[in-house]
């Protein structure tokens, strides 16, 4: 187990930086989860932290240990990588045990411990199958438990779930989330799921080129997002963001209409910026203070309705009952909850 500190880590390629003075303190036994859009760097951060990637700037620190120069084996951290990596001339157990196998481990204790792993992963009936005879979610757990067998000061995950189907991405997630919790070791995860992020995280980090966002608990991350983009990418169906000006009587929407809102920060008055309202904060109300929405995209998830509309010139997302029986083609009356908007400055 291990607290892992960077500091100021930087890493360009030629003349592209692909990560700007990234600070981040992870605490021991954390699961902290690194996520953004594709090409934002979170996986070359993981590949610096595991040592496979140099930083062109800044300090790893594992503790007190400054492990800038220690090779891979030397830092004792345990990866499980989206394609598994599993030899495929090899059993499940071989598998397992061949890292403590290579460190001339004797071969009871390697026994020991692989059992004691495959246990945990629901794997003991699969100890003599290859690769080949496995599905996803079952090599998946090999991975995973020739990480488990080496006792790492942290485990680093690199997208482990995306090669999985939805239903067993859920199962998986769960997974990962109990060996955790029973491992208690320090574990990163990298995701461009925002999903995951928010059902795995103590807590997530919200990257965007190169750099952090946000870094925080899902909730807060979710409730009090410091910018647009963080608004935007955390939350499914996505957050609404309507850029335009706030007046002392509402919103004017750049190119559409006025939303009339009461009781919002008097602070935001007369500036210019973006509103964010998530869909499950907009509902649908008779008259009174309420924007009309041309409805066009009608989804029916069984749990819940999503339903797309038109105001003016904006497109706007609103979650709203399982039963509704709104229809496409048809006007709606829709109200925003004051309490839960934001407002970003521009």
């Amino acid at each position: 187990m291990s607290e892992i500190h960077l500091r100021n880590i930087s890493k360009r390629f030629g003349n592209v930086e692909v990560l700007t003075a990234i600070d981040l303190d992870i605490q021991d036994t954390e699961m902290i989860v690194l996520v953004g859009p594709s090409g934002c760097g979170k996986s070359t951060l993981l590949r610096i932290i595991a040592g496979l990637e140099t930083a062109s700037d800044g300090d790893i620190i594992f503790d007190d240990v400054n492990v800038n120069e220690k090779s891979p084996k030397d830092r004792n951290i345990a990866m499980v990588f989206q394609t598994y990596a599993l030899y495929p001339h090899m059993s499940v157990y071989e598998n397992m045990a061949f890292a403590l196998t290579m460190s001339k481990m004797p071969e009871n204790l390697v026994r020991e411990k692989v059992d004691i792993a495959a246990t945990a992963l629901a794997l003991t009936d699969l100890m003599d199958r290859y690769p080949r005879q496995l599905s996803g979610g079952q090599r998946q757990r090999v991975a995973m438990g020739r990480a488990m067998v080496r006792d790492p000061v942290a485990f680093l995950f690199d997208e482990p779930l995306s090669n999985l189907d939805a239903k067993l991405r859920v199962q998986m997630r769960a997974e990962i989330r109990l060996l955790h919790q029973s491992l208690k070791t320090t574990s990163i995860f990298v995701t461009h799921d925002q999903v995951e992020a928010m059902t795995m995280a103590d807590r997530i980090v919200v990257m965007n080129h190169g750099k952090i966002e946000q870094i925080g608990r899902p909730l807060e991350i979710y409730n009090e997002p410091t910018n647009s983009f963080v608004a935007g990418f955390i939350g499914s169906p996505t957050m609404n963001l309507l850029p335009g000006h706030m007046s002392k009587r509402g919103f004017q929407v750049t190119g559409g209409n006025e939303i009339e809102l009461k009781g919002f920060n008097p602070a935001w008055t007369n500036r210019d910026g973006i509103l964010g309202i998530r869909p499950e904060d907009l509902e649908i109300v008779g008259d009174g203070d309420s924007i009309a929405l041309a409805v066009k995209v009608v989804e029916h998830t069984g749990l819940e309705t999503l339903i797309y509309g038109d105001f003016g010139n904006t497109e706007i997302r609103l979650l709203t009952k399982p039963d509704a029986t709104i229809k496409v083609g048809e006007t709606i009356k829709v109200k925003a909850n004051t309490g839960k908007i934001h407002f970003f400055d521009a």
